[in-house]
């Protein structure tokens, strides 16, 4: 953990700094109120050892001041025997724990192993939570897909580096997906992950859901908020469709990813963090650069290693194996018991071109968990948009049309051959012809 002492006794302070890094602990040490203060706004801490008497000063003053910078900062108060009142009155203020004086190196390891505990606790809770928010089934990263599996490899490789990312693939991808692998394949794991949507704010408020901001510094900041950089303290911060990152954040962002240092919205004081940037985009950010929408320089910090996701209809090996996982996974969800698709169901899947890539499919996939009782999944369970036109029986002799007849065969050819270069083959018309048609019948 990072640790802040705050005692106005010199030895004390040395030897409980001691103490705490043989644990393997980062510990600054101060010996007034207003040296305290000034690391809590610059640094992110986990805890702090708070001496109750700092001289002239009232330690219990500090308390606030404290959890105003690092609200999830545990305060141990140190306190002399006389005064456990004292220390009672700083724990109703938030304080956490006291330690009376004289104190021994067990007590402190003890005090220290305990705030450890529930500080990673907490962490995880966040972790999980930022699961449960988005619901994804885990099976996304397996694939047969040689492109998808080299973005895997790469994620993996990548992942023990400090090295920022930049994740590009259409909208629907599963960007976010990877982002989150590749914090949980990395030393920063036990520490929290968040996400940031650059479109979903204005610039305003973007900025302060990044750095923070002061009270009152813009109309409804009613309090001090410490924004994502210092709550991922430690952890992975990741920034999607960082091209619609506004240029007067995009200079801010540049500077914390050199330095790691900002300051929040309405606060002249320059704050530091150690937290991982991944980013994502859609957008092709090389013409934005061109354009002059995004800066050059922050362009080349951000895609220190770019990893590229293959749209799903690239991936036609994979629907099979992302459809089957889903459904168990919303089977559960729905509290039924499926046992796979029908043939033409599963025939409609591997076929639809998906547009809107993963998102789509477990969407479709979602919905017929919703509206099929259980068993076999049939094409009456899927969207209109992903079961083919016509009738999903048509066979050569039915009183149907030529393109009916042909559409039909080209979806069953696509489902089962496994590659659009296999498909092409079968059908004896090259690929060019194959992608025409595809379009043709939304395929």
């Amino acid at each position: 953990m990072k640790i802040l002492i705050i005692d106005d006794e010199a030895n004390i302070r040395k030897t409980l700094g001691m103490c705490l890094e043989i644990q393997g602990h980062t510990v600054i040490m101060t010996g007034n109120g207003k040296d305290a203060a000034a690391e809590a706004e610059r640094h992110v801490f986990d805890m702090a050892f708070l001496d109750l008497r700092l001289g002239a000063e009232n330690g219990l003053d500090l308390v606030p001041v404290l959890l105003g910078s690092c609200p999830w900062m545990k305060i141990v108060v140190i306190t002399a025997y006389a005064s456990v009142d004292t220390a009672v009155a700083a724990m109703r203020l938030g304080a956490a724990d006291y330690i009376p004086k004289p104190f021994t190196p067990e007590q402190v390891e003890l005090v220290t192993e305990r705030v450890a505990s529930v500080r990673a606790m907490e962490k995880r809770l966040d972790a999980l939570r930022d699961d449960i928010e988005r619901l994804n089934p885990a099976t996304f990263l397996e694939s047969e897909n040689p492109g998808m599996r080299r973005a895997v490899e790469m994620a993996r490789k990548v992942a023990p580096s400090e090295a920022t990312v930049l994740i590009k693939g259409p909208s629907g991808t599963g960007k976010t997906v990877l982002a989150k692998a590749i914090h949980t394949w990395s030393t920063r794991s036990d520490n929290a992950f968040a996400v940031i949507s650059c479109p979903s704010l204005s610039p305003e408020l973007l900025e302060s859901e990044l750095f923070g901001h002061m009270k009152g510094s813009f109309t409804g900041a009613s309090k001090d908020y410490a924004g994502r950089v210092a709550a991922c303290e430690g952890g992975t911060l990741f920034l999607d469709e960082i091209g619609d990152l506004p240029q007067a954040i995009q200079a801010k962002l540049l500077r914390f990813i050199q330095d790691r240092e900002y300051e929040r919205v309405g606060d002249h004081r320059t704050r530091k963090a150690n937290v991982r940037i991944i980013t994502a985009t859609n957008a092709d950010l090389e013409k934005s650069m061109g354009e002059g929408t995004f800066r050059e320089d922050l362009y080349y910090r951000l895609n220190v290693v770019q990893i590229d996701i293959p749209p799903l209809s690239e991936r036609p090996e994979d629907v099979e194996a992302l459809a089957l996982s889903m459904l168990d996974f919303f089977g559960a969800q729905n509290h039924k018991a499926f046992e796979g698709f029908k043939d033409e169901a599963m025939a409609a899947l591997k076929t639809y071109s998906w547009p809107g890539n993963i998102r789509e499919l477990r969407n479709a996939v979602e919905r017929a968990a919703i509206f099929c009782p259980g068993g076999l999944v049939g094409l009456d369970a899927l969207p209109g948009t992903v079961v083919p036109h016509g009738s999903a029986t048509v066979r050569v002799g039915d009183h149907v049309s030529l393109a009916a007849v042909e559409e039909r065969h080209i979806r069953s050819v696509l489902a089962t051959s496994g590659s659009i270069q296999r498909a092409a083959a079968i059908l004896g018309i090259d690929q060019a012809t194959l992608w025409r048609k595809r379009k043709t019948y939304g395929i």
